[in-house]
Parts: structure tokens; C-alpha cells; sequence
């Protein structure tokens, strides 16, 4: 495992892009509820940031970070997530690679579903691109589903209109049914584990 990944010493802007056409947005979710060999799960997530430049995501807004208990099963650790925009000139096959290669950099196994990880990285939007890409369906199927996508991408931007039809973002984080006790929390209070 390579743990010469840089470390984000300092918290992304959560403000976005004033120049960001929504429309052409490529969003990320991030997520960790293992730390691995990082001091915590958040220091994993910042030192994930720090690596997206090199991988050719150049990050134009982040969420703050939001803590909820994991899903489904309530008795794994609970999880940290996040959203980022990004800019790339990748394709979407391309966006999904680069994500798996920074997942397997940062330890992440694969094991059950859902199970605990010590970074989850999903592809949730690509611009409008909507529908089956030779198995890589977009937008993600069940991200308008949880609140610890929802809430962060509507504190960034909840004007963001889901590919899907599915609503705005900010519509989308009132309704979200699953993961309803997340809650985002000050970058210099985030949990620890």
C-alpha cells in the first residue's frame, strides 16, 4: 500500500467556482469509515483531496465533511463523507479508473457490500450524461437515495439538477431516505475514528 500520498494539510474552499456551469458538473462523493493507516478517517479523506490534482481532477468546490452512522448496518463504524466538483478533461470510463486507482492506493478492499472501507470513491454525476455506458450507469442509481450524498452536494450546490429528473439537490436532501442522521460538522471537529 502507498502511503506517500501528499497530505492535505488545510481544507478545500467549501465555496464553488463562480464560473462552474452546473450542467457540465462532475461530481465525487467521498467516504471512510475504516482509517487505515492514516491517523483518521478524515486525514485519509483530506490526503485522498490532495492526490485528485495529480490524477487529473482538479477540484473546483468541496462539501463539508458529514458524520452519520453506517448504512445498513448500524453496528460498523460510523462513516465521514464528502462531495467535490471537479474539472477534467477524463471521460467518464476514464473518471471511474482514476477513482479505483486512488481507492486501491489508500488501501481500499474489496469485500462485502456496504461493509466498511477505508475509501469510497463513486462517480455520482458526469455533466447531463444520463443512462447506461457499457455498464457504467450515470448519474450514480442511488445517490438521490442518500442524504450523506444529498446534503454535502447541496451545501455546494443546491441548484444542481439531478440528470434523472430526479429534482434538485436541495429537494433532494430534504427527501433522501437513507442515512438520515447525517449531519455535517466543522472540518476541526470531525471524528476522529
Amino acid at each position: 500500500m502507498n502511503t506517500d500520498v501528499p497530505k492535505a494539510n488545510d481544507p478545500v474552499s467549501v465555496k464553488i467556482d463562480g464560473g462552474l456551469d452546473l450542467d457540465a458538473a462532475v461530481i465525487v462523493a467521498l467516504g471512510s469509515n475504516d482509517k487505515g493507516v492514516w491517523p483518521s478517517c478524515r486525514d485519509g479523506l483530506q490526503a485522498a483531496l490532495a492526490r485528485f490534482r495529480a490524477e487529473g481532477l482538479d477540484i473546483v468546490a468541496r462539501s463539508s465533511w458529514w458524520h452519520s452512522r453506517a448504512w445498513p448496518d448500524p453496528t460498523d463504524p460510523p462513516f465521514l463523507n464528502g462531495v467535490v466538483i471537479v474539472r477534467t478533461a477524463l471521460d467518464p470510463h476514464a473518471v471511474m479508473s482514476t477513482l479505483g486507482r486512488i481507492e486501491e492506493a489508500f488501501g481500499r478492499q474489496r469485500g462485502p457490500r456496504n461493509g466498511p472501507r477505508t475509501l469510497d470513491l463513486d462517480l455520482i454525476a458526469y455533466g447531463r450524461v444520463h443512462g447506461d455506458l457499457d455498464g457504467l450507469i450515470l448519474p450514480h442509481p442511488r445517490a438521490a437515495e442518500r442524504l450523506f450524498v444529498m446534503g454535502p452536494l447541496a451545501e455546494i450546490a443546491p441548484d444542481w439538477h439531478h440528470p434523472g429528473s430526479a429534482g434538485r439537490a436541495a429537494d433532494l436532501a430534504t427527501t433522501a431516505p437513507v442515512g438520515r442522521d447525517a449531519r455535517s460538522i466543522p472540518d476541526d471537529t470531525a471524528p476522529q475514528g
